[in-house]
């Protein structure tokens, strides 16, 4: 793929990820392990795959650890440069505090929670071939009850932003992805806190801007609760959401230096981080396990988290469980429907159950 000199990528990943924790009380949402890599680099190397080198990090909560991670951006093929948010500046606020970065008069902004299937270059045509000031990419869902709205009329021109409406006009939703003309970024307000989907989309409607939709066909998702982050993951995984960094899709991935019984069952897209023990008759399903942690024999961990250097006891069963890094739970512990044990906690063997059973 040749590069598209006059396109920039612009990536938000200041967000603290709250619904993420204990997790992202020690790494920012980005920068979790996801499918053997940080989830960021699964964004990036989508963005190097469409032929754009040139990328800006719009940083705020423990803004070093990407550039310690990333640097200049060469092991992946970009040029990266980070820029950061010191107060709250919402997605319009965000997106304007990196102006000065831009090179191009096309800007791709990306939401750094999101994984998106859609086809970058079709979008930038898109957008290319309606002029328009703004493209959004759009995707459909069963229930957009939960999220912003966006209709659109027969050519493909959004008539209006409906911020979690009740009762929705449409299935189509703000995918998070968003090219932009670089003077509609010039005009975004500085100094304050500014949304692009409540204030500067339906402004630009007001004042008749081109405004046009092009709808995702692919995969999406948002990363940010525990069951979306343990799914996509498992989703890499298997290869279900396209990734480049992703060498070899497959019903399990494990990590260099991981260690898994042959007496032990690991399945349904799971990842097994570096260091990491397996030990025989525990069962692992569709889970992210950081690196160091330890499964002991028996154990069950279905569609859950388990942090760096966490040990889970014999027996003891997880079920859409987060499990912060360094975590030590005894024996027959049973942790289910959303339980979280915040890093470093120690839990006594059978000091919890979710059922009466011992």
């Amino acid at each position: 793929m040749t590069s598209v000199p006059e396109v920039d990528a612009v990536i938000l990943v200041g967000g603290l990820g709250t619904r993420l924790r204990p997790l992202t009380l020690s790494a920012p949402k980005p920068m979790l392990p996801t499918a053997g890599v940080p989830f960021l680099t699964h964004v990036i190397s989508r963005i190097r795959e469409a032929g754009i080198r040139h990328v800006v990090l719009g940083t705020s909560y423990q803004a070093a650890v990407f550039e310690a991670h990333f640097g200049n951006g060469a092991e992946l093929g970009v040029e990266l440069e980070y820029v950061v948010e010191h107060e709250p500046l919402g997605t319009g606020g965000g997106i304007r505090n990196v102006a000065d970065r831009l090179r191009g008069d096309t800007v791709l902004v990306f939401n750094g929670d999101n994984l998106i299937g859609v086809d970058l270059t079709k979008m930038l045509a898109t957008h290319a071939d309606a002029d328009a000031d703004v493209t959004l990419c759009l995707h459909r869902v069963d229930d957009p009850r939960a999220y912003g709205c966006v209709p659109t009329d027969a050519d493909g021109r959004v008539t209006a932003f409906l911020e979690k409406d009740p009762n929705p006009v449409t299935d189509q939703i703000n995918a998070g992805l968003y090219a932009f003309r670089r003077s509609v970024i010039d005009s975004i307000p500085t100094g304050r806190a500014v949304s692009v989907e409540r204030e500067t989309f339906p402004g630009l409607l007001a004042a008749g801007a081109v405004v046009v939709g092009h709808l995702n066909e692919g995969y999406w998702r948002d990363f940010g609760t525990p069951g979306d982050f343990v799914t996509g993951s498992a989703d890499l995984v298997r290869g279900i959401a396209p990734s480049p960094a992703v060498a070899a899709p497959g019903e399990r991935l494990l990590l260099p230096g991981s260690s898994v019984d042959p007496a032990a069952r690991v399945t349904g897209g799971s990842t097994v981080g570096r260091d990491a023990i397996v030990e025989a008759g525990a069962e692992v399903d569709g889970a992210v396990l950081f690196d160091g942690a330890r499964i002991a024999a028996g154990a069950v961990v279905r569609r859950s988290i388990v942090g760096a250097g966490a040990v889970v006891g014999p027996g003891t069963v997880l079920v859409d469980a987060v499990i912060g890094d360094r975590a030590m739970l005894g024996a027959n512990l049973e942790l289910r429907s959303g339980a979280r044990v915040w890093p470093g906690v120690e839990l006594a063997d059978g000091a919890v159950r979710f059922s009466s059973d011992i």
